[in-house]
């Protein structure tokens, strides 16, 4: 009788290749994990790219740079205090003048017809007062023998009455012409005034930097407004320049602060300067009928600023009013101090975060914790409050490594800032870039570094 065949014995083999398959494929998903990952740890191990400077012990001066126009010390705006017809301008501009010249004529006939006007009434007052004085002296003679007679009995008391009013009334009407004497003497001395001021003499030496009027034209002036500008008579041996310095600025900027004034006219050339005025409130943007409502509301937008003056002290210069001008005023000097590269300072929080990090962070924390967007919102307003504590720090090169320094800074120039603590002469701080400084690096990164492209130059 023939053995009993077994159906199930040819599927061990298949059993036993599958297992396989599963085995190899295990193995390789799992090589590919690692590379990967090892791939994700080079990537996250790079170096980072920097360029670096040591350290140098130097004098730094603090200097606050501010923008301006070039003027006179003395300028001085010619206006007529009498309307009328220009008939002289002797002067042309840019030409010296000196005190005491005939800068303007002004028709005077008007004037001149006021004056023999004034001439004529006050004639005309004199003469009446002679006659008031006449009738004065024929009263005081009439009361006088009223007075005799009356004492006698010998007039009645009407009569006596009657020369005792007569007087009075001559006394008045003499003390009216005296009066009108002194007023048409006052008149006659204000018309003999506006006619003298159809002519104009210069006030000062100096040169006409200025002439917007032309001989024909008729020019408008008072007593109580400015008229018509005319010309200006400006000094131009003492010039100045007028610069507006901003708030954060002008607390460090004093009297007889040396400055160094470039004008745009002299390219390459500096001019020796020195602060002798600052200005103790505000430039005012607004006028006297702008909208109150709307300075208020852009009141947070305006930037503030100071007038300073600046006397510049090379007389033998070749100024001229209205010159675009940049100063740099010397507030503060000192000397044999630690110094580094101004963009190598930069901020961290608490654990050498940056402020955008530390915003992420907390509004992170926040949605794991809750998902509440309220909250999500405090959390970056409380990272924000924790920012303005920020403290300022360095990146130190240690081997190819760098650490976060906190440092304490002084005053600083254009291209350095002090260090009063922290760094120490001689040692190695990054210099750039900036993304790198500010955002990239971190306490212990590792560094590559580059050299300056001021080096490639060479």
């Amino acid at each position: 009788m023939p053995a009993p065949t077994n159906p199930t014995a040819p599927a061990a083999p298949r059993k036993k290749s599958r297992r396989n398959l599963f085995i190899l494929l295990g193995v390789a998903a799992v090589t590919i994990i690692a590379l990967v990952a090892y791939g994700a740890t080079r990537k996250k191990e790079a170096p980072i790219s920097v360029t670096v400077e040591k350290a140098v012990v130097k004098t730094i001066t603090h200097l606050v740079t501010a923008t301006g126009k070039v003027q006179p010390e003395t300028e001085v705006k010619i206006a007529p205090e009498v309307s009328g017809e220009l008939i002289e301008l002797p002067f042309q501009e840019g030409q010296r003048v000196r005190k005491g010249d005939l800068l303007v004529r002004i028709k005077p006939d008007t004037y001149q017809a006021q004056v023999e006007q004034q001439e004529a009434a006050l004639a005309s007052a004199r003469a009446t007062s002679v006659l008031s004085q006449a009738r004065l002296t024929k009263a005081e003679l009439d009361f006088k023998q009223a007075q005799e007679l009356y004492g006698k009995k010998l007039i009645s008391e009407a009569d006596f009455n009657a020369a005792t009013a007569n007087h009075n009334v001559a006394r008045a009407d003499y003390d009216s012409s005296l009066a009108q004497i002194r007023r048409t003497e006052g008149s006659l001395s204000q018309a003999r005034d506006l006619l003298a001021k159809t002519t104009i003499y210069a006030p000062m030496d100096g040169t006409i930097s200025s002439l917007t009027s032309e001989v024909g034209e008729r020019v408008v002036g008072t007593n109580q407004f400015a008229g018509t500008e005319v010309m200006r008579v400006a000094d131009l041996a003492n010039m100045e320049v007028r610069v507006k310095v901003n708030e954060n600025d002008i607390i460090n900027v004093k009297i007889n602060d040396t400055t160094a004034v470039t004008v745009d006219a002299f390219p390459g050339r500096r001019f020796k300067g020195q602060v002798y005025e600052i200005s103790s409130s505000a430039l005012s943007l607004g006028g006297a009928g702008s909208n109150q409502a709307a300075l208020a509301a852009s009141a947070s937008d305006e930037v503030t600023n100071f007038l300073v003056k600046i006397k510049v002290l090379d007389p033998d210069t070749k100024l001229r009013p209205g010159m675009s001008a940049t100063v740099d005023i010397e507030t503060q000097t000192v000397k044999d101090v630690v110094a580094v590269p101004v963009q190598s300072v930069t901020v961290r929080a608490e654990g050498g975060k940056t402020t955008e990090e530390l915003q992420k962070q907390k509004a992170k924390e926040a949605k794991e914790r809750s998902g509440n967007d309220l909250e999500v919102e405090q959390e970056r307003d409380s990272a924000k409050r924790t920012a303005e504590k920020l403290r300022r720090a360095v990146f130190i090169k240690q081997g190819d490594k760098v650490v976060l320094r906190s440092v304490e800074t002084g005053i600083a120039d254009n291209s350095s800032i002090e260090i009063k603590s922290g760094v120490k002469a001689g040692e190695e701080v990054v210099s750039g870039t900036y993304a790198a400084i500010s955002r990239t690096l971190k306490d212990g990164s590792k560094v590559l570094i580059e050299k300056p492209k001021k080096d490639d130059k060479n």
